[in-house]
């Protein structure tokens, strides 16, 4: 670590718990951060009450000071950033692409904490779409910012296994740890030993496109491996649904049962221990964990105990 009166100014841009973990991360290695840059507040839950976002949080409990403007390609933006004399823009999941113009004002000292192994799934779902797709690894790019994408150079990369059971809230949690250690090093490498960035790859590149709601649906004659990466991919910010009787109802948690299907896709059958199995295009799923409109998430057991006319029902429609 270098000394730490010779650390650099940093302007930090993020918004979700993602990118707040890489600013604590930054905060408690000694880096003197001259201003948060996050997204609005927003509106959330039933009461629709005024949220702040989890790096605004810890800016305010850190006393660092922060900014939110609704854009950034505004002059207003551009002066105040010139103002500060900062060395690094480092930018976790902002949220919003950055203009040129304030790249420019960082003598190409811009990085960016990707969650994927670049140029593989450059986007906004980077993490939900490595599940969907049953990818077995994914990581953390540590990019030097330009105009494009995602498509800036590449300082470091940093591997991560995805487990048979990973949702993407449960990756993510070891991504961000793993993404806040490698901008610290990215840094201090920058800084002491001159590290410069490799091109990406022009091989392998796929775009991770924001989740839309059309696609939280779930298609039972799908096979049923492809259902189950897709509910843990939605899990926990977006839930897969499916319709019983007209009710909208999210499954959370569900395993592929390696069979041949015997039934229509989506059809219900209630197995041993009154477990809930559905049958898929391929194979068929049991679900594990669900939740019906207005309730609690519960076990798909305890569900089916109480509601053993579901058997023989499709899902969907």
């Amino acid at each position: 670590m270098a000394n730490p009166n010779s650390f650099p100014y940093i302007v930090f841009a993020g918004t979700p718990d993602f990118a707040a973990a890489a600013l604590h991360e930054l905060i408690q290695s000694g880096y003197p951060i001259s201003l948060v840059i996050t997204q609005p507040d927003r509106r959330s839950g039933r009461g629709l009450k005024m949220v702040y976002s989890p790096v605004k949080t810890l800016a305010i409990e850190e006393g660092i000071p922060f900014y939110q403007p609704k854009c950034l390609k505004n002059s207003e933006v551009e002066t105040k950033l010139k103002k500060l004399n900062a060395q690094f823009l480092i930018v976790a999941a902002y949220g919003k692409i950055i203009p040129s113009k304030i790249l420019t004002l960082f003598n190409n000292k811009c990085l960016n904490i990707h969650a994927s192994l670049l140029p593989r799934w450059r986007g906004a779902a980077p993490i939900e779409r490595a599940i969907m797709a049953d990818d077995k690894e994914t990581g953390i790019s540590i990019m030097q910012m330009e105009e494009g994408l995602d498509t800036g150079a590449i300082y470091s990369l940093i591997r991560e296994k995805i487990l048979s059971n990973d949702t993407a809230g449960s990756l993510e949690s070891r991504l961000k740890k793993t993404g806040a250690r490698a901008i610290v090093k990215a840094i201090e490498l920058i800084q002491n030993q001159g590290l410069s960035p490799e091109p990406q790859s022009r091989a392998g590149i796929t775009y991770a496109s924001k989740i839309n709601r059309a696609e939280t649906s779930i298609d039972w004659t799908l096979p049923a491996k492809q259902i189950e990466c897709l509910i843990r991919a939605l899990s926990p910010k977006f839930g897969a649904f499916t319709f019983l009787d007209k009710q909208r109802i999210k499954i959370w948690r569900a395993s592929v049962i390696y069979r041949q299907s015997a039934g229509v896709p989506g059809s219900v059958k209630l197995v041993k221990n009154m477990s809930l199995a559905v049958e898929c295009g391929r194979n068929a799923l049991l679900v594990e964990e669900l939740q019906l409109p207005g309730r609690q998430k519960v076990d798909a057991k305890i569900f089916a105990s109480s509601a053993t006319s579901i058997h023989g029902k499709v899902l969907g429609g």
